[in-house]
């Protein structure tokens, strides 16, 4: 991979402040929905939605723009993460002060990015979580039952990279010449038991157990306590020494646990962007719950980028709305905890991809951090699209 420049062009300075047209550096809240309408990034722009459904936002989120390694003289690009948390916030969380920082130092040590960098910073940052979890295990020992799904894209020297654990999922836009439509490419790879593939798997890698899947009110779980069957923490079904009291009995099992019964292993893809590409949906499940990806698609690419994301969560809580025979209205009214009930929380980025942009590999663009939910949002750069 072809090392960047130290400098910008003009040229992309000026596409820059043209298209500026964002909102505040921190986003905005509207009742249990935050939202950045419109950022750029170092490939284009990105808008981003977050609702909350849980007590406690369950959801993490976070695009950083600018360097992905610990030097500036690193390759630069983009990175997206949708961490969805189960069992409490903790290990999403996590997830969200860690993931990133890792990649940043093995991208440092290979000086680029790659499938193996990728695959190390999801690896490391599982093993710093189980390391907490035994600090806290007297303590805390209910945190051995928490984990997150974690979906990761990072756009870096024309290559789009995807990496999942879970059912979150990543959507691709790509033009249709002909029609001048656009159709919706899902790009990862999900591991959730409701997918025969999943459920076989399973049963592949533990053939001695006949219940590693259980069908438990008309859901499919593994070992009738998840769904997902790969995902960062959960360490309670990953280690048999956190299989056992102090842990609620409800997370126990009856037999003892041979071999991990989840896994930390995620897949990961490429994809090389072309023209063609126009932008990328990041979701949790709880948007996918109640859209199809080319409903998803067609709602982006039918309005302008400004709220995208914002749009796509109001059309899931419509349609949510809709299922449980209420109005859209009446369902804003409900407050978090009991919200639980009609949808989970829904994280959304929208990652628009300019293709002058994407193909400048060796220019610098704007260096910004973004958190879904305006946790941090720090412009580092004069010329960041996040100033207001």
């Amino acid at each position: 991979m072809k090392m960047v420049g130290s400098c910008w062009k003009p040229a992309v300075v000026e596409r820059f402040v043209r298209n500026s047209n964002v909102d505040g550096a921190s986003g905005r809240l509207e009742g249990l929905l935050w939202y950045k309408d419109l950022g750029q990034h170092v490939n284009g722009e990105f808008s981003m939605a977050v609702v909350q459904a849980n007590s406690l936002l369950e959801d993490q989120s976070q695009v950083e723009s600018g360097p992905l390694s610990l030097s500036e003289l690193g390759p630069h690009g983009t990175f997206v993460g949708v961490y969805d948390g189960h069992g409490g916030p903790e290990t999403s969380r996590f997830i969200n002060d860690n993931l990133f920082q890792n990649l940043k130092k093995f991208t440092s040590e290979q000086q680029a990015m790659s499938t193996n960098v990728i695959h190390k910073a999801f690896l490391a940052t599982e093993e710093a979580f189980l390391s907490l979890v035994k600090k806290q295990w007297l303590t805390k020992p209910q945190l051995a039952a928490v984990g997150s799904c974690c979906l990761v894209g990072i756009v870096c020297g024309g290559t789009l990279y995807i990496a999942n654990l879970g059912d979150s999922r990543a959507v691709l836009a790509r033009s249709i010449k002909a029609t001048r439509e656009v159709a919706a490419i899902q790009l990862s790879s999900e591991h959730n038991a409701s997918i025969e593939s999943v459920r076989q798997e399973l049963r592949s890698l533990h053939p001695d157990d006949s219940r590693i899947v259980v069908l438990k009110h008309k859901v499919w779980r593994v070992k009738g306590l998840i769904q997902v069957s790969r995902s960062i923490g959960d360490v309670y079904l990953k280690k048999a020494e956190f299989n056992r009291e102090p842990l609620y009995p409800k997370f126990r099992l009856s037999e003892p646990i041979r071999r991990p019964i989840l896994s930390a292993e995620p897949s990961i893809t490429t994809h090389t962007i072309s023209a063609l590409d126009q932008f990328v949906i990041f979701a949790s499940d709880g948007l996918w719950e109640h859209l199809s990806n080319q409903e998803a698609v067609d709602i982006v690419h039918n309005h302008s980028r400004s709220g995208s994301a914002r749009r796509l969560v109001k059309a899931a809580l419509r349609e949510a709305a809709k299922k449980r025979e209420m109005r859209y209205s009446d369902l804003k009214k409900i407050d978090r905890g009991v919200r639980r009930h009609f949808h989970d929380d829904i994280t959304v980025v929208v990652l628009f991809l300019d293709p002058y942009l994407v193909s400048q590999s060796s220019i610098r663009g704007p260096k910004s951090s973004l958190r879904g939910g305006g946790g941090v949002s720090i412009p580092t750069d004069s010329l960041s699209s996040d100033a207001t």
